[in-house]
């Protein structure tokens, strides 16, 4: 039985095991376990996610490429060096075996991992000796029951459809990436580890967009009256009924014509609105919530998530549905979490409604339900992240079944000397779902005095505030991932490591999405000379025919020659404009190496540019003060020497000194204050750096 990960494999031993324990083994690292199971001697042995990876048939790092061969990981990637004893170990196993059971991830990811060790690792008659082991959870109950109903072959759609996307991801990857590199380096003897892809591209090709709107957007002025109303002794905002003014003299005289007057409410208006619970997570709306609540990026949530599955405290994350099957027994889970205090209450009040009908959206997933709690308690202490997410998991699964949340929203109508303004006020009625939904809705109540139709009001103060449009939003990690859903590109699986990927590559930057210079460079670039690599619709039609193989209706190979097809003439015409996308390439790599490498003005010297140097001798790279060639300033200290650094325009609230951030080292970025070494703040989580490491 092959599983996707070690602590998948220990689970599915412990569940289906008939004796008292699974016997483990180790070699090489490996862990694997001997259970018994009706009679019947199983061996459960984990792989550790990719086992095997696209490669290139043949040698040369040159481009157009397109024979492709399914090789070790650890053979194409120095990270995933730790593959090679799993390989090792499966492949001695699996000489003594009589029949296979593919136990990974049910979902096209999991598909091919088990594809590939039982071709490649296991020798290809394993394939028609293998069945298929279907549960969305880890927990005992399901992972019997999928075990009792083994489907009698692979899941061959999802099997073909992986590996087809895996193909294409690296066809159109490889040779746009090494087109770009080489033409990098042909005009200008220059590396950079540069990228595009079917996905990349377009998603890099909205943001530019968006960029371009807020660069040129010209602000332009208007100007707002604000009141202020003074009612039983409490002071009340009013708002104007034309919120934008674009005359200043028509502002004016609202102004004088409302000064030191008194207003009469003309109207009441009173109206109710019922907002209904909301619907289960998807992968995307917990992605989504996560980082409207913690901050969390896209990647984070997923890895947090697919931790507390593995630990068989939710069902499995990766998931586009919105609908629970019949088959879930909610009210048993609802029980089962009544074990942990905190929502001990909550569950009460639930458990206690005749029926239990829940929420459901409009999306569905035939493979897997719903993001949800199994009804499991934890075994172990959870982390930080791994509590925040397990309890947001929890609360929405909570709120699916509340009843509607009514609120009362009231507005009152002021005439003032002629002029119209308005006086708002909002209650929560019912606070229905919501209170179980705490902390993660914002309810804010505006509560007003009890007010009558003729009533007079007093002014304590009307102004005029002078305001400018402004330019579009920026986009933010939350916001791409929305983007990327509603644009139909990139799959539930690769859409946060998509946005990881344009950070790394240096083309964004900063939690508010800001375009540098080389991404500006590679968009314009691409749009000159083959743009039909930013084409959403072409990314759009093959998602389409990839998953019309997960069906069976399109084999691999007609959509394989069909990408190939497509992106042949652009890598033709990638070809002859080679020198120029490589100066264009060059200049944008000098520009921005120029931009990240200043900090911002030193605060001792004052004068001075903090700028991120390298040290002749040793080769480390530390941050100096300019000045200290012209020996006025000798402010230095140490960086850690790997990872990208990104300046964020802060300072640090304790000494003033720039606050850098620092991605690529950890799981996550962090911030550090540059003066750690002396910052009186160096023990605040902001600012705080682990020193003596550096």
């Amino acid at each position: 039985m092959i599983t996707e990960k070690p602590s998948a494999a220990k689970r599915i031993a412990d569940a289906l095991n008939d004796e008292k324990s699974p016997v483990k083994h180790e070699e090489y690292g490996v862990p694997y376990y001997d259970i018994v199971r009706n009679g019947e001697r199983i061996r459960v042995v984990p792989a550790i996610g990719h086992l095997y990876s696209v490669a290139q048939e043949g040698k040369g790092w040159t481009y157009p490429v397109f024979q492709t061969k399914w090789v070790p990981s650890y053979t194409v990637s120095k990270k995933a060096k730790n593959t090679e004893n799993f390989i090792k170990v499966i492949s001695k196993l699996a000489k003594e075996a009589k029949n296979f059971v593919s136990a990974t991830d049910f979902d096209i990811e999991g598909s091919q991992i088990a594809y590939c060790v039982l071709k490649y690792a296991c020798g290809e008659p394993s394939l028609n000796k293998a069945h298929r082991m279907k549960f969305s959870t880890l927990t005992n109950r399901d992972i019997t029951e999928a075990f009792n109903s083994l489907s009698p072959t692979l899941d061959w759609g999802l099997i073909e459809a992986g590996r087809t996307r895996h193909e294409i991801d690296w066809i159109y990857g490889i040779n746009l990436s090494r087109a770009m590199i080489l033409s990098l380096k042909k005009a200008s003897g220059m590396y950079k580890a540069l990228s595009t892809g079917r996905v990349q591209g377009p998603t890099l090709a909205f943001i530019a967009e968006r960029e371009k709107k807020i660069r040129s957007f010209v602000p332009k002025p208007y100007w707002a009256i604000n009141a202020v109303a003074l009612i039983n002794g409490e002071k009340y905002p009013l708002e104007y009924s034309q919120r934008k003014i674009w005359i200043k003299k028509e502002a004016e005289t609202i102004l004088n014509e409302c000064d030191n007057k008194s207003g009469v409410i003309s109207q009441i208006q009173t109206r109710k609105s019922v907002l209904r619970p909301p619907v289960p997570f998807d992968i995307g709306a917990l992605q989504s919530e996560a980082y409207s609540n913690f901050r969390f990026t896209p990647s984070r949530t997923l890895r947090i998530a697919e931790r507390l599955y593995l630990d068989a405290l939710i069902s499995y994350p990766r998931t586009g549905s919105q609908k629970f099957p019949p088959s879930i027994d909610t009210r048993a889970i609802l029980k089962s979490l009544s074990g942990i205090k905190q929502y001990s209450e909550m569950i009460s009040e639930l458990l206690s409604k005749e029926k239990l009908v829940p929420t459901q959206g409009k999306k569905e997933d035939p493979a897997h339900p719903p993001i949800h709690p199994t009804g499991n308690l934890p075994e172990k202490k959870l982390n930080d992240d791994e509590r925040k997410i397990f309890d947001l998991v929890v609360r929405r699964f909570l709120a699916i079944f509340g009843e509607p949340c009514i609120r009362e929203s009231l507005k009152i109508e002021v005439n003032i000397n002629g002029h119209l303004f308005h006086l708002l006020g909002r209650r929560i009625l019912e606070l229905g779902w919501q209170k179980y939904y705490s902390p993660y809705v914002k309810s804010e109540e505006i509560i007003l005095p009890q007010l009558n139709k003729g009533q007079e009001i007093k002014l304590d103060l009307t102004e005029i505030i002078d305001k400018y449009t402004s330019p579009p939003s920026r986009y933010n990690p939350k916001s791409v991932l929305t983007l990327m859903e509603n644009q139909h590109i990139g799959t539930k699986a690769t859409r946060a490591e998509i946005i990881d990927t344009l950070y790394s590559r240096g083309y964004i930057t900063g939690e508010r999405v800001v375009m540098t210079p080389l991404g500006f460079s590679v968009i314009n670039l691409l749009s000159k000379y083959c743009f039909e690599v930013l084409s959403v619709e072409l990314t759009r039609e093959l998602e389409q025919e990839m998953d019309e193989i997960e069906i069976q209706k399109k084999t691999r190979q007609e959509v394989i020659i069909d990408a190939v097809e497509k992106l042949t003439p652009i890598l033709k015409e990638f070809k002859l404009k080679e020198e120029a996308i490589g100066q264009g390439l060059s200049e944008a790599i000098t520009s921005l190496r120029k931009e990240q490498s200043t900090i911002g003005t030193c605060p001792i010297c004052k004068d001075g540019l903090l700028t991120i140097t390298y040290s002749r001798k040793t080769h480390k790279r530390f941050i100096g003060c300019s000045n200290y060639w012209t020996g006025k300033c000798n402010f230095s200290v140490p960086i850690p020497q790997k990872g990208n650094i990104e300046v964020t325009e802060k300072n640090c609230p304790y000494c003033g000194f720039p606050i850098i951030r620092i991605r690529g080292v950890r799981k996550k970025p962090w911030n550090m204050c540059i003066n750690w070494q002396n910052c009186p703040g160096r023990k605040d989580k902001e600012v705080q750096q682990e020193g003596e490491a550096q």
